[in-house]
Parts: structure tokens; sequence; C-alpha cells
């Protein structure tokens, strides 16, 4: 089986996307390889060149994505993960930078004022590569970074993590018309405690 997501390699989409071919005991089965765009991706398994695209339901692409279902590409299965954990990463040789580079969606999780100036960048995966590579002064990125490239980078900002919701595509459809849920979800237990 060959499963796609959204790159660069160390993308959210990645780590994610290998939580979840763990959880199903694919690791070691399933080939996983990143595309530069859902489109492409889409397009792949519509194709027959992948079986299952994963996404998160946030992205921007994830309208025109579902979209695609009616040509073919249908939701097979949604999960609930933690990204990787955020930060505001900064160089060390950085002494007061007024820009802050950041992908679009993270803008809500910062306070704006503290930065008269916004760059927007792709992918998170970028930022945190563009930190650590002197492109960007500081960026909201993975904290991992920091811990990888302590002589470079440091947290100015720890933001952590959220929970995503995600979404499978494949090609053979499995809703029969009715609601798909799970009956003993988590969600499911605090309804019948009345939580």
């Amino acid at each position: 089986m060959r499963f796609l997501t959204l790159g660069p390699a160390g993308s959210n989409h990645e780590f994610v996307t290998r939580r979840y071919l763990d959880f199903h005991g694919l690791r070691d089965t399933a080939i996983l390889d990143l595309v530069s765009d859902f489109e492409r991706g889409a397009d792949a398994v519509l194709r027959g060149e992948a079986d299952f695209m994963i996404q998160c339901a946030v992205h921007p692409a994830a309208v025109s994505t579902v979209a695609k279902c009616f040509v073919g590409l249908h939701l097979i299965d949604t999960f609930i993960s933690p990204s990787q954990d955020l930060a505001i990463l900064q160089r060390h040789d950085a002494a007061q930078p007024a820009s802050l580079a950041l992908m679009r969606p993270t803008l809500p999780y910062i306070d704006r004022r503290q930065w008269p100036q916004i760059e927007f960048v792709e992918t998170v995966a970028e930022v945190t590569q563009g930190v650590s590579d002197g492109k960007y002064a500081v960026g909201l990125g993975y904290a991992s970074a920091a811990e990888k490239h302590p002589e470079v980078l440091r947290v100015r900002q720890f933001i952590g993590t959220v929970d995503d919701a995600w979404m499978v595509y494949g090609r053979t459809r499995v809703s029969t018309g009715e609601l798909s849920a799970w009956r003993d979800s988590p969600a499911a237990l605090l309804y019948r405690r009345g939580a």
C-alpha cells in the first residue's frame, strides 16, 4: 500500500501520517511518499499511482480536496492527533528581530501585537528550516529544532500542540449513506457519562 501526504520531509503531515501507520501496524509494510501539494496527491490516488492520502482537516486545500469526492476520491477514515510541539524559535545571532515568519493557519497561536511584521511561509517545516538556515531570524516552527540545534536556536516562546482532525482518502467509498461513527469512541463514553 502506498500512502501520500504533504511534504517536505519533517512536516507535521509526515509526523502524523507515520503515527497513523504505526497505529494500524503498517509502518513496515506501507510506503509513505511526500507530495508538494494535495492536488497532485489526490490526482495520484485517482490515477492509481497511490492508494491513500492523509490531510489535516484545517489545511487550506481541504475544501478543494473534499470536492474531488465527486470524481472518485472518497473519505474513508478520520482521526484526531496532536501535532508536533510548536514554539517561536529565535536564532542566537538575532538581536531584536521585528519580523516573525509563520504559516498563516498558525497566526492565531501568537499575540500579533508583538510583531510589527509578519512573513507568511507555506509550511511550518519551511519556517523551521528557514530559521535554522538563517533565512529568518525568528519563526513559529517545531520546538524540537531548538533541541537538535542548540548552538544556533533557542525557544523564545513555547506554544505546544493542538489536537487536529485528520482525513484519509482512498478510491473505494466506505460510506453506505449512513453515518460512520464509533460507538465506543472516547466522545461516546463522555456522552454516556453525561459530561
